[in-house]
């Protein structure tokens, strides 16, 4: 599922429970669900590059569908490789491109969103731990970690600080989807209209 809350950062929300939640929107997994496969899971297909790649699979040739590929690394969302019809109009083109610059942009700020997550989070439990003078446990050689209380200060101070970030998320994301939607509905009025003119040409021949 395409989760836009996806990975870490998306976890600390709920962890939080801050009285004023960050709306994340799941509409994308709702605007491009028809005629979809989902791809195998093998790390073989995945690219482990950098954070701005998405997975490289590859659907077979001869599909006529929309494929949906494992989880990115470092956004924690499944890409989607959209299908090219060779009889593609200039509308229904328009939809594909939008649809896949609005997925890029997704993965794109997950994936920085995950990682900054990341190393504040190892950053905060180290400062904690070290004001604290533990490292390993003594005798377990076991890592010393913070409870969940402790935790609670490090996902309070990240949404915070992160809030006006998620808010301009939020409102770019709405605004695409209500693009991508208006372009859908021009494309399947479009089809329909072909489809008449069709049966109209059909039967005056």
């Amino acid at each position: 599922t395409l989760s836009c809350g996806a990975g870490a950062s998306g976890r600390a929300m709920e962890a939080a429970r801050r009285p004023v939640r960050v709306l994340c929107p799941a509409l994308c997994r709702a605007f491009a669900s028809h005629g979809r496969r989902l791809a195998p899971e093998r790390g073989a297909e995945r690219g482990d590059a950098a954070p701005s790649r998405v997975s490289r699979f590859c659907p077979p040739r001869k599909s006529c569908h929309d494929w949906i590929g494992p989880p990115d690394k470092y956004s924690n969302l499944r890409p989607v490789h959209f299908y090219v019809p060779e009889n593609e109009t200039p509308l229904e083109q328009k939809l594909r491109e939008l649809r896949q610059e609005t997925q890029e942009w997704n993965q794109q700020f997950w994936a920085n969103q995950n990682l900054t997550f990341s190393k504040e989070k190892e950053e905060f439990i180290h400062s904690r731990l070290k004001t604290k003078g533990l490292g390993l446990r003594p005798g377990s050689g076991q890592k010393a970690t913070l409870n969940a209380e402790e935790m609670a200060d490090f996902y309070k101070e990240f949404l915070s600080k992160n809030f006006q970030k998620h808010m301009y998320y939020n409102k770019d994301w709405y605004k695409r989807n209500f693009a991508i939607t208006f372009f859908m509905g021009k494309v399947a009025l479009e089809r329909i209209w072909n489809r008449l003119r069709w049966k109209q040409e059909k039967m005056s021949s």
